[in-house]
């Protein structure tokens, strides 16, 4: 079954095939337009989006070297309404046009299992029960997974994401939007030299925590208005490695309390070195996607649409609607 997948949720114009023997397309739109802004203008994805769509799924099919594909698998939400509703409008269009079934698909749910595209470590395939991490702008969840559509939470942020952290203390430093890959290359250039907090860290083995990361951001502001001479790249060394900390510190409880060895990890913050670093360094059978595919990708769409229906998941019909918020 060859599917091709879209994806709009926010700000991200993309479109991928694949099939059985893998991804034989990938093509991102990034909306550089929003950088002047310091974050995403719901309005402006939506305009952007509608543009070009067209010409990324013609990409797409072209690279792949197909006029149709099988089936289509779309973004239904969570994210930005607008942004969604431009994807799957094309998607509902094109499913008329082909004559081929399409299936909403949860960008989470994306992320979630985007591992399972590579799913070897170590010479050894990955296999549920795993855990899997997504972290991203507007998302930080660790899920125990026992198999397709059975995802459990194990761990979550109950304030602000990692790659929100990420963007407000770029902001405080005046680094620019994204802010992810900024503190990530300036805090390689640092060092720790900063005490910062780590909410909720305990020995391994016990109960698995929530996550926070707004006490994190709070303890940075302080820190640079009362010391204003402290250097960015220690700045960002140290509260990169705070961090990285506290997730290892999720992970590695987890892994230990269910027994558990395989981590995948999706979402825009998998892209972070100093978080990839952390995971490697803990001895388990971590599956962190290439960096291309850490951030929002149609390929990871399609993906689990085509598990979904290789499944046995009725394709969605014409009433099918757009989420905003949908858990897993």
């Amino acid at each position: 079954m060859i599917v091709l997948g879209i994806e709009t949720s926010c700000d991200d114009t993309a479109a991928a095939v694949l099939d059985a023997s893998g991804v034989r397309s990938d093509v991102v739109w990034s909306q550089a337009l929003h950088a002047k802004y310091g974050g995403v203008v719901p309005e402006l994805a939506s305009r952007a989006h509608a543009e070009q769509i067209v010409a990324v799924v013609r990409a797409a099919l072209a690279e792949a070297g197909i006029d149709r594909p099988d089936a289509i698998a779309v973004t239904a939400g969570p994210g930005l309404m607008g942004a969604v509703l431009v994807g799957l409008a094309f998607a509902k269009a094109a499913s008329i046009g082909w004559g081929v079934p399409f299936i909403g698909v949860n960008h989470l749910e994306g992320h979630l299992l985007s591992g399972l595209m590579e799913p070897v470590v170590d010479g050894v395939a990955v296999a549920y029960p795993f855990l899997s991490l997504v972290i991203s702008g507007g998302h930080t969840t660790l899920y125990r997974v026992e198999g397709l559509g059975r995802y459990g939470t194990v761990s979550e942020t109950v304030d602000d994401a990692i790659g929100e952290a990420y963007d407000k203390v770029a902001r405080m430093l005046g680094l620019g939007y994204p802010g992810g890959p900024a503190v990530d290359a300036l805090a390689m250039q640092g060092r720790q030299t900063v005490s910062l907090p780590r909410p909720r860290l305990a020995r391994v083995g016990s109960a698995v925590d929530d996550m926070s990361f707004s006490g994190l951001k709070t303890a940075v502001r302080t820190l640079l208005e009362k010391d204003r001479g402290v250097a960015p790249a220690d700045v960002c060394a140290s509260f990169q490695a705070a961090v990285v900390d506290v997730v290892v510190d999720r992970v590695t409880r987890a892994a230990h309390v269910w027994g558990i060895r395989d981590v995948l990890v999706g979402g825009g913050a998998a892209a972070n070195e100093g978080i990839r670093a952390g995971l490697r360094a803990t001895g388990l059978r971590v599956v962190l996607p290439p960096k291309r595919r850490c951030t929002d990708n149609a390929a990871m769409i399609a993906h689990v649409g085509r598990l979904r229906l290789l499944a046995g998941q009725p394709a969605d019909g014409l009433t099918r609607t757009a989420e905003a918020r949908w858990a897993v």
